[in-house]
């Protein structure tokens, strides 16, 4: 299973490429903002050597081969607006999770669908993944909006999966087959 073509997905507006410390301030820009960490799993990057520490992980579990992150990239400008990952690969399920971050500038202009039908064709065709999964804070309806567009049905809540500003949230289970 060749993950590295991961790092090259491309549509008409967005490509990815990967992680490097080199744009450690343009990941800070979204990770350092409140109303982006209150739906993501991440938490509140407050410095930026905070955000170079998590690049730095994000950039160890790569080489691992135990997650593939991405940044995403705006064809137009070369802006950085989001992070794209798929991890949790259940070799023997033949399953992954897939998760994705943007930045609030770039939130409801269609970048999260793109990024998503990007990451399904990907883990589809080229590691023929038989399912991929999504968990959702419930409060991130324009994720689960997202994830709904691309094919996926939602499976099911699990309570009070997520602490977030010391309140618990419930997730939202998403998952898509790969087409018979």
């Amino acid at each position: 299973m060749d993950k590295s073509m991961f790092y090259h997905l491309q549509d008409a507006e967005i490509y990815f490429k990967p992680l490097n410390m080199e744009d450690a301030e343009a990941i800070h820009s979204y990770t350092s903002n409140e109303n982006v960490s209150r739906f993501i799993g991440w938490k509140l990057m407050k410095t930026l050597e905070d955000t170079r520490s998590h690049i730095e992980n994000m950039i160890k579990r790569d080489t691992e081969g135990t997650h593939l992150h991405a940044s995403i990239v705006l064809k137009s400008t070369d802006a950085i607006i989001g992070t794209a990952m798929i991890f949790s690969f259940d070799e023997k399920a033949n399953h992954a999770e897939i998760g994705y971050v943007l930045h609030q500038d770039y939130w409801g202009k269609g970048y999260g669908t793109r990024t998503i039908a990007l990451m399904n064709d990907f883990a589809f065709k080229a590691l023929n993944l038989h399912k991929l999964h999504a968990r959702v804070i419930s409060a991130n309806i324009a994720s689960a909006r997202i994830l709904e567009k691309n094919g996926f049905e939602r499976e099911g809540r699990l309570k009070d999966y997520y602490v977030i500003d010391n309140t618990y949230c419930d997730s939202l289970l998403f998952g898509k087959f790969k087409a018979r």
